[in-house]
């Protein structure tokens, strides 16, 4: 009876618990933010699931006029794991001024996240170019940035007819990098009470000198439709349309030097900068002559990646070898301005047990937000090296190593009457057997054969070391091809592979990745620009990895150097 209470009570409380604990995540973004009072702008509702129910956005009339809606899902597959994403786009435009919050809206019993924009007050009056169907509109901010730093130029054009084709001229800005971000974004507004559909356009300048720079004007070439009644001369009715070039106004910019309370080396401007590590595994628990990876990332928003500097700069101590890869360069152009990613990669290889310490990185930069500058800082990092069975190899005290250089003294228990009748009968035996030893070597100095080497090497050895030393010239001239040959014929010798690729399968992370990299580079037509000194680096460290792991030796071979 007990038990058929308690279980009554727990489908009670199931039944009244929460409903939405696995309630689809429904996110709330915007085409841009902030927007003019008479801009429209879509909010873009989106769910990784489908929700519970079709959404219901009468909500958003409060504060918002509602212009139309669509819906829209895409799925794809990474890493062999499937995704969808389903989106709700409603166009609306404000009511009022100010910061304005996008109510939950209610997808059955499911909901979304509130959010907030910011409506500005609307121009009074907008300065037209040309004529009042079809004109240019730019602007920049900062107008009076710092050096290096970035600028945003957004133009927009403005019309009221329709258009069977335009083309429109990128800004010219001499001493100045231009990237233009993302795609084109259209909506509609109102201009003294008529509506205009604009397509407005961003751009990401970064000035490289200070003083004065001036962006020329926006050149558009529009065929503006005229007239679109039956032409009757031909089988099919066809558009009649009219040139209309139409500039934009020039716009110039006070360009600031870096400021004189700029410590740093190297000058970086940015919005907002993050600097981290990540290591492959424990550094407190390495062991000789196991590598460990050390990942530097360096992001930064509002600046090219021409502008991070290197991160791993630092000495550290001659016992961990160190061997970095090829950074990893990328810039993501967002409609709030370009983000710049570096990423660096470092193997380190302990040759001795013990305890290390890598220098702090600090990277100085100028918040072009605060307008201060500020330091991102990675500390000192301490690692920890134990020996190759796992045993923490410390230095051993002053004390104990002079105890080992000096041998032990034994102390007799007890005289012994007889010792030098037994010390000569044992001095004539050591003294016969000697001088056979010595007889017999004699012999087989006389009888062997003058020209016979100490250590003779078999056939395959002597291939291997040829393959091996035609690896490390053509890696020292750069060589791809003669590089691939050499690698392939000491494969077939190794291994009895005949491809690159079965090589680097049979290879470690480091070489498998470098005999890749020169695959790659040879059938994408880049061998003449390939390096070939990490990869013979790579063969060296792999060939002493092997000796490592016969021998239990726990000291590294010596690398080669080119």
């Amino acid at each position: 009876m007990n038990f058929i209470k308690k279980l009554f009570f727990l489908l009670l409380l199931l039944n009244f618990a929460p409903v939405n604990v696995f309630a689809a995540q429904i996110g709330v973004s915007f085409d841009r933010n902030p927007v003019s009072l008479d801009e429209s702008f879509q909010i873009i509702f989106s769910a990784d699931e489908t929700p519970d129910s079709d959404p219901d956005f009468s909500p958003l009339e409060q504060d918002f006029e509602v212009l139309g809606q669509s819906q829209s899902s895409s799925s794809s597959w990474i890493n062999g794991q499937s995704s969808k994403t389903i989106q709700w786009t409603v166009n609306v435009m404000a009511k009022r001024t100010g910061s304005l919050i996008v109510p939950q809206i209610s997808f059955g019993k499911d909901v979304s996240r509130p959010a907030s924009i910011l409506i500005t007050q609307a121009s009074a009056n907008k300065a037209f170019n040309t004529d009042d169907d079809l004109f240019l509109e730019v602007e920049v901010t900062p107008e009076s940035p710092y050096v290096q730093s970035q600028v945003l130029y957004t133009v927009k054009l403005y019309r009221r007819v329709e258009i069977a084709q335009a083309t429109l001229s990128e800004p010219e800005l001499g001493d100045a990098v231009v990237e233009k971000l993302g795609d084109d974004n259209n909506y509609t507004t109102q201009v003294n009470g008529v509506n205009y559909v604009i397509t407005e356009r961003k751009y990401a300048i970064f000035p490289q000198k200070s003083g004065s720079l001036t962006i020329k004007p926006l050149v558009l070439s529009a065929e503006v439709v005229a007239n679109t009644r039956p032409n009757f001369n031909g089988f099919f009715n066809s558009q009649m349309t009219k040139t209309k070039k139409i500039l934009s106004k020039p716009v110039t910019l006070n360009v600031k030097p870096a400021p004189a309370t700029f410590t740093g080396n190297h000058w970086l401007s940015a919005e907002q900068l993050v600097l981290k590590e990540e290591w492959s595994g424990d550094n407190q628990q390495m062991k000789v002559g196991e590598p460990l990876t050390r990942t530097l990332t360096l992001l930064a928003k509002g600046a090219t990646v021409g502008q991070l500097p290197e991160l791993n700069t630092g000495k550290i101590d001659i016992q961990l070898k160190t061997y970095p890869d090829q950074p990893v360069l990328q810039e993501q152009k967002k409609p709030e301005g370009l983000i710049a990613f570096r990423e660096e990669k470092i193997a380190i290889i302990p040759s001795k047990a013990g305890f290390y310490k890598l220098p702090a990185i600090e990277i100085p930069w100028f918040n072009s937000q605060s307008q201060k500058m500020e330091i991102a800082r990675i500390p000192e990092t301490r690692i920890t090296v134990l020996d190759a069975v796992g045993a923490e190899q410390m230095p051993a005290a002053p004390e104990a190593r002079v105890a080992e250089q000096q041998p032990p003294k034994i102390e007799p228990s007890a005289p012994v009457a007889a010792q030098p009748q037994q010390q000569n009968i044992w001095f004539w035996i050591a003294l016969f057997f000697g001088s056979g030893w010595l007889a017999t070597l004699a012999y087989f100095l006389v009888k062997r054969p003058a020209k016979k080497s100490v250590v003779e090497k078999s056939p395959v050895e002597i291939r291997l070391e040829d393959n091996i030393k035609k690896l490390k010239k053509a890696c020292a001239d750069n060589n791809a091809m003669a590089a691939k040959d050499a690698l392939l014929a000491w494969g077939r010798q190794k291994y009895g592979v005949v491809n690159l690729g079965a090589i680097a399968d049979l290879s470690d992370a480091r070489l498998r990745d470098e005999i890749r990299y020169l695959s790659q580079t040879l059938y994408g037509n880049g061998a003449d620009q390939w390096q070939g000194k990490k990869l013979f680096q790579a063969f060296v460290e792999n060939k002493a990895r092997e000796r490592m792991a016969v021998t239990e030796d726990d000291k590294l071979e010596p690398l080669y150097r080119l």
